[in-house]
């Protein structure tokens, strides 16, 4: 069988018009890739894009975002895994790689290359809603950021990073990022839910979290569905990961439905 001329190139905006199509066949799936290109381009110091082309065919794709890798190919059993891996093995190590876990196995099975820290968590999707939107629910703006982190805080299940209030602030100020949430009498929140890596296309849920002495009031759940109607009325996909059974019951009962296995490399 022959299989042609295989090469791994950086990729620059002159590749633009043949990436994006080939992106947009799982637009969910590659969200962050094409937020990222969105937002930063194809000249920034942080972030480099390789792309493999198969007879001048674009069969799959790199994306290294600071010290982070998403890889997305079309076809788990037709890409140059030893090629790219060689780039991986040019950063930091222990190498932070993400993707659908079909792909990233192909990459762990690479005895020379030093991955970090696995998680599996399942892929959601939801691009239709028809619950009302609910009057408690409120739009958060910047200033409400000292009180979003005060309640993430507070989350026993949350590991949140140091630089976060810096980073929800610039996701609101670029709009590739919002908050929703429910607030008490005395002003303090009570049920969050945000959204990061928005796109042209799509929007990721992220930090839906409740005060621990408000839980089992279904909060979250009017949090979420008011803020999947309003990413709705601008994106076509909103998508989230998750890993609990009974926070994946929540989401499919709001309209989510499993797309796939997504896995998490990370120092």
């Amino acid at each position: 069988m022959k299989v042609g001329i295989v090469m791994i190139r950086q990729l620059t905006k002159q590749d633009h018009d043949s990436l994006f199509p080939f992106l947009l066949k799982e637009a969910s799936i590659n969200l962050f890739i094409i937020g990222d290109i969105e937002a930063f381009g194809y000249d920034t110091s942080f972030q480099k894009l390789w792309g493999e082309w198969r007879n001048n065919e674009l069969t799959a794709v790199l994306l290294k975002f600071y010290d982070s890798y998403i890889f997305y190919s079309q076809d788990k059993d037709n890409f140059d895994v030893e090629g790219f891996s060689t780039l991986l093995k040019q950063g930091k190590q222990p190498i932070q790689l993400s993707g659908k876990t079909e792909l990233i196995e192909r990459f762990e099975n690479q005895s020379d290359l030093y991955l970090g820290a696995k998680k599996i968590t399942y892929f959601a999707q939801c691009d239709s809603i028809s619950s009302p939107s609910f009057d408690e629910v409120e739009i958060a703006s910047i200033e409400d950021i000292s009180r979003i982190i005060k309640l993430e805080d507070s989350i026993d299940e949350f590991h949140p990073s140091e630089d976060r209030k810096a980073m929800k602030q610039k996701a609101f100020e670029t709009k590739t990022g919002r908050s929703f949430y429910i607030e008490g009498e005395n002003k303090e929140l009570l049920s969050v839910a945000s959204t990061t890596a928005e796109n042209s296309q799509s929007a990721m849920i992220v930090g839906v979290c409740t005060h621990k002495d408000y839980r089992n009031q279904g909060l979250a759940s009017k949090v979420m569905k008011a803020l999947v109607n309003e990413v709705l009325k601008e994106k076509n996909y909103v998508c989230l990961f998750y890993d609990n059974p009974n926070a994946g019951k929540l989401y499919k009962k709001i309209g989510f439905k499993d797309i796939g296995l997504w896995t998490m490399h990370r120092s």
